[in-house]
Formats: structure tokens, C-alpha cells, sequence
């Protein structure tokens, strides 16, 4: 990491509580909780957050993961491709995963999750030129004004989130790498 963060061993407080929460359910802190520590008052927020948008996601967990892929993939983010590849293959298999990595469209995926994501990947790509006509494809293709919040949430938090890990340089873990090296150069998107 770039920058100095607060070690689990030095945590106090919310802090400590939040890295308390990460170890019981994964074994350890990941360096993309451990790098918002680098401004404690931040990490609680910003955890609460993640957690209110993916635990309230009206799409489904695995629709907020492809999101977050695809989302990741654009920005791009190594580090968030390895850890959503990972954890997306282990929902719906990892040649799926891998489909939708390289190409949504063509990935076997419903007429609304490829509606879903290209909005997804526009969002990340350029925002300011979606127009009233991409919402109402959405819609079309049965997304609510809820589901397309949700989605626009889920992306533009992901960006966020996938440049900030960047910029402070969290690393991904290595149990997040695939075990083909080919496939883990091709979600290694950005410097790392």
C-alpha cells in the first residue's frame, strides 16, 4: 500500500470493530477495508454504505457481483476484477464468470442482465452521456425505477471505490488470484 493505514493489531474502536467483523467471516482484513483506515473517520462510512447498497440491492446479489465486475473490468481495477471474478465464480462457476468478463453480451446472460450491465458499463465508461432513451430501455426489459437506482448506485460506488484502491495501492490477496496465470493477466487491468 501506498499509503500508512491502521494495522488489525493497532485498531481501536469502530475500527477495530469493522477489521473485527472482516477476520471472523474471511480470515483476515482486506487490504480494500485496511486502505479507508488511512482516514479512520472515512471507513465507517464508506463500509456501511457497501453494505446498505449490496445487502438492500433489489436485483440480487449475484446481479450486484456482475455489476460489480463489469464495473471493475471498466474502470479498470485489478484489484476489484480478481476479488469479483473470485467471488462471482464461486455463485455461478468460473467459465461463466469468465463469459461475462470478456463479453456480457454474448455470455448467456438474460435480455435484462445484458441491459443491466451495458448500462452498468456506461455509467463507467461516460455517465453524462446516457439520456432519457437508455432508461427507457430498461424499463422495456422489465427493470423498475428502483432497479435502475440500484444499478446506477452499484456502479458509480464500485468506480469509487476501484479508483480509490488504486490510487492508495491495495494490492489484491493472493487467494483472490486465479490459478491460470493467463487469466489472471487478463484481469489484471491496471498497473498491479
Amino acid at each position: 500500500m501506498f499509503v500508512k493505514t491502521v494495522e488489525p493489531a493497532a485498531a481501536e474502536g469502530e475500527i477495530a470493530s469493522i477489521y473485527a467483523s472482516e477476520i471472523a467471516s474471511m480470515g483476515r482484513v482486506m487490504q480494500a477495508t485496511q486502505c479507508w483506515s488511512a482516514r479512520p473517520d472515512i471507513l465507517p462510512p464508506v463500509e456501511h454504505l457497501l453494505h446498505q447498497i449490496r445487502d438492500g440491492f433489489s436485483l440480487g446479489l449475484i446481479n450486484f457481483r456482475l455489476i460489480t465486475l463489469i464495473a471493475a473490468r471498466s474502470v479498470p481495477s485489478s484489484y476489484c476484477s480478481h476479488v469479483y471474478f473470485k467471488t462471482l465464480s464461486e455463485m455461478i462457476g468460473r467459465e461463466q464468470t469468465l463469459a461475462v468478463y470478456r463479453d456480457y453480451r454474448n455470455a448467456s446472460l438474460t435480455e435484462q442482465q445484458v441491459a443491466m450491465l451495458a448500462y452498468a458499463e456506461q455509467i463507467t465508461i461516460d455517465a453524462s452521456r446516457i439520456k432519457q432513451v437508455d432508461i427507457d430501455r430498461l424499463r422495456t426489459v422489465g427493470l423498475t425505477d428502483v432497479n435502475i437506482a440500484d444499478i446506477a448506485l452499484a456502479a458509480s460506488f464500485r468506480n469509487f471505490l476501484s479508483r480509490y484502491f488504486d490510487a492508495v495501492g491495495a494490492e489484491v490477496e493472493a487467494d483472490f488470484l486465479d490459478s491460470d496465470r493467463s487469466v489472471r493477466d487478463e484481469l489484471s487491468v491496471g498497473s498491479r
